[in-house]
């Protein structure tokens, strides 16, 4: 005789697992068809494009924090345009921090200009930093570089002739991008800083201001023989002078600032040679007076002696009257002929 109780019990346990199954079974059907009907949209609109991509590759990008329509339609664009590119490539491209739609984009442009640009190097331009699509596009449309750049605050290249005139002059590039040389490459500013000096050292070579202004195509000529886009990402196709206007007199200017300078110079000069002059004249002054002193020094002695000579008996009265008379004579002579002014009286 069978447990009713046994039964009723395992009945219950098998209605629980069933109902426990089903909602198990129904949770990951919900899931799934939340997944599937989020990115069915774009598995259809690849897989209607021939550029197929698996439900479970759209799931997984979710996962790996790719942009699934991101990589779909720049995968559709590649097909279409008859580039075979991989999801995989796309999604290693994008979480490496790349532009994918700006690749493909550039890809497909090189590949209709018949220009050789593998997904590998378009990659590493990319991730270099540079714009690859506006490089190809570069590349087949040239682009006009204005030298100087008027962002940068100048709008002419001065530069000076040998015969003193300064020139004035502005440019205008046109280079093509070089796809092999982008990596590495120096950017527009090398371009118009080269060509920027070119331009100097032509017209400072050149003899007169008058020779450039008349032919002024042999500065194009000559900067566009320099070959300046050597080490550079682009390829100079022609070098045109837009303008070029006369400036100021540079050689005149200076040879009136040295003139200037020079009469300064002089100046200091003589003013140093006269103060030495004044300076000497004060001397001799000086050294005159002192010798005048001497003399009155001298001419007071000459008592002292005569007296000397009276008491020791080697002068008598008669030789005083006698030199007396002498010196009256010499001062009579001296007064007739006016010279009674050029020293003091003998007495």
């Amino acid at each position: 005789m069978f447990d009713t109780s046994a039964m009723l019990t395992l009945a219950a346990t098998t209605d629980v697992l069933w109902i426990g199954g089903l909602f198990i079974v129904g949770i990951i059907a919900l899931i799934f068809v939340f997944f599937v009907g989020r990115y069915i949209n774009l598995w259809l609109q690849a897989a209607l494009s021939n550029a197929r991509v698996g439900i479970t590759d759209l799931i997984g990008m979710q996962f790996r924090k790719v942009d699934p329509r991101a990589i779909v339609l720049s995968r559709i664009q590649a097909v279409k345009a008859g580039l075979q590119i991989s999801t995989n490539q796309l999604e290693t491209h994008y979480l490496a921090g790349g532009r994918v739609r700006s690749v493909v984009n550039a890809m497909i442009a090189a590949n209709r200009a018949n220009i050789e640009l593998p997904w590998d190097v378009a990659c590493a331009i990319d991730l270099a930093g540079r714009d690859i699509l506006e490089a190809v596009q570069t590349s087949v449309n040239p682009k006009v570089i204005d030298c100087p750049n008027a962002m940068a605050g100048r709008a002419t290249i001065d530069a000076v002739a040998q015969d003193g005139i300064q020139l004035k002059a502005r440019a205008r590039v046109t280079v093509r991008a070089n796809i092999a040389r982008l990596i590495g490459g120096a950017t527009e500013e090398t371009i118009i800083a080269r060509v920027g000096e070119g331009i100097v050292t032509t017209i400072g070579s050149a003899s007169s201001h008058k020779a450039v202004l008349e032919n002024p195509d042999s500065i194009s000529k000559t900067v566009l023989g320099k070959g300046l886009d050597a080490g550079t990402a682009f390829e100079i196709l022609s070098i045109d002078i837009a303008d070029i206007d006369v400036g100021e007199n540079i050689g005149a200017k200076l040879q009136a600032d040295q003139a200037e300078s020079d009469k300064r110079r002089f100046q200091a000069e003589a003013e140093k040679r006269r103060a030495m002059a004044v300076a000497q004249e004060q001397e001799f002054v000086a050294e005159a007076q002192k010798n005048r002193a001497l003399v009155v020094l001298a001419e007071s002695e000459v008592p002292k002696a005569m007296a000397d000579a009276f008491r020791a008996g080697n002068m008598g009265i008669m030789d005083y009257y006698k030199m007396k008379n002498v010196v009256a004579d010499t001062n009579m002579r001296q007064s007739i002929a006016g010279d009674g002014d050029d020293g003091p009286a003998v007495e």
